[in-house]
């Protein structure tokens, strides 16, 4: 009886969290954009364009590439990645908004249906569009079979990663190339160039290098106009003759201030801490923040991706580590923007960059910078070399296709009062100026 009783109670509470995951699905959908504008949060906008996708990709029946079908070659050789591949779409619930696009159609039928889509997308460069820029075409095309159980489990897969890592490193290719370029025209709704783009990006041409006399305003490929820099005078280094105030490192909306850090955690679950070693991959120098502050931030589609040193110091170390793609929190859910809720998890996950920097100001010493990449936006590229001085401002690297999330780790004892210019860390903060001052050391 005990057991039919203790049944029952778990069954209740499984129907109550799904109840639950429902309702914060629903809730999500009716913003206009999810976190930093990579993809909309109406689903009906994301939904009309995975239609088109699916229309286009039908039409063209193109092969595989090569780098795709090494991946079906993967699913369907290995006993664990091939059963996580069925199973994340059998357990995508079947009604709406899950269910089909407008056309009538399922949304994404099965793996084979899924590596044709991203086939499709491997010659695509993001198109602007104000109501629902989708900068992140794998992430939509995989938007609920990752937040299933299986798919939390498929895209921890280390052999999936590396897969992915092709995948991505192949698109980064035509991203980098002349023909990425056609979505940087001036057509009113969907150029970078157009109307609507300018509409929402106000002073373009004042802000960034640019020649608007010249085809593509001088931009060679995408990647070239992603990873654009500011004129010179734009963002300048705040205090730059005092140590004692840091910068901001990238264009960035403060996402979370998380004091006394613990060096191991339980990352995993909805209120996401931070564990130290987890995020620094067990380098031997994670013991030395136990203890510490993090301040962590994300950006934006439409902002600038360029990294920069919060303090001027000596680089001792960089790291890339390689990392998931579209691992998010299964704490999530269903929930659309699962992706962006799970930015205090992918630090310890995701593919990122450690750039450690011993600062001059002995109030602060040691301090580690990373970078966290985030679905299709996880190519870290770091300018700096270790022995190298920096002073604050300087460049140390950047994000290519896409920009995502950074930390800022400071060891125990280092006593900051933070500037985040009026705003509550959140999901619902605007970005602070890169360089622009965000905390202060206070003098011991």
């Amino acid at each position: 009886m005990k057991k039919i009783t203790l049944l029952f109670l778990l069954l209740g509470l499984a129907l109550l969290t799904l109840t639950a995951q429902d309702k914060k699905a629903e809730e999500a959908l009716n913003a206009p954009y999810r976190v930093g504008q990579w993809l909309p949060t109406d689903q009906a906008i994301l939904d009309d364009w995975m239609a088109n996708v699916f229309k286009d990709c039908e039409a063209r029946n193109a092969p595989l590439l090569p780098v795709v079908q090494d991946f079906k070659d993967l699913i369907e050789s290995d006993a664990e990645v091939f059963m996580l591949f069925n199973l994340m779409f059998d357990q995508v619930p079947e009604k709406a908004p899950y269910v089909n696009d407008p056309t009538g159609k399922p949304q994404i039928r099965d793996y084979n249906h899924m590596l044709q889509l991203i086939n499709h997308v491997m010659t695509m460069a993001p198109e602007f569009n104000k109501t629902g820029l989708v900068g992140f075409p794998i992430n939509a095309i995989l938007d609920w079979p990752m937040g299933t159980e299986a798919g939390s489990a498929a895209f921890l897969n280390p052999k999936v990663n590396a897969q992915l890592k092709n995948i991505l490193n192949h698109w980064a290719v035509f991203l980098s190339s002349p023909d990425s370029r056609y979505v940087l025209g001036n057509d009113p709704r969907s150029g970078w160039f157009g109307a609507d783009a300018q509409e929402a990006m106000p002073g373009f041409e004042s802000d960034f290098i640019c020649d608007p006399t010249q085809p593509y305003h001088g931009f060679t490929s995408w990647d070239n106009f992603f990873t654009r820099r500011f004129r010179e005078g734009k963002r300048p280094v705040a205090a730059p003759d005092d140590d004692a105030v840091i910068a901001n490192s990238c264009e960035s909306a403060p996402y979370r201030v998380a004091k006394q850090v613990q060096y191991s955690d339980k990352f995993w679950i909805k209120s996401q801490p931070y564990s130290l070693r987890h995020m620094m991959d067990g380098d031997p120098w994670s013991e030395l923040f136990a203890g510490g502050t993090v301040y962590q931030a994300f950006l934006s589609a439409l902002s600038y991706h360029r990294w920069h040193s919060p303090v001027s110091g000596k680089i001792l170390k960089t790291t890339i580590i390689d990392g998931t793609y579209y691992a998010e929190n299964l704490a999530m859910g269903y929930d659309p923007a699962g992706p962006n809720e799970s930015q205090g998890y992918i630090t310890e996950v995701a593919t990122r960059a450690l750039v450690f920097i011993e600062a001059d100001n002995p109030d602060i010493g040691l301090m580690c910078v990373m970078y966290v990449g985030m679905a299709e936006v996880s190519t870290c590229d770091v300018t700096v070399y270790e022995g190298q001085h920096v002073n604050k401002g300087d460049e140390l690297g950047m994000f290519h296709f896409g920009g995502s999330t950074h930390c800022l780790i400071f060891r125990p004892g280092v006593e900051l009062e933070f500037d985040l210019h009026g705003q509550t860390p959140g999901l619902e903060s605007s970005n602070i100026p890169v360089r622009a001052k965000i905390a202060t050391v206070v003098t011991k």
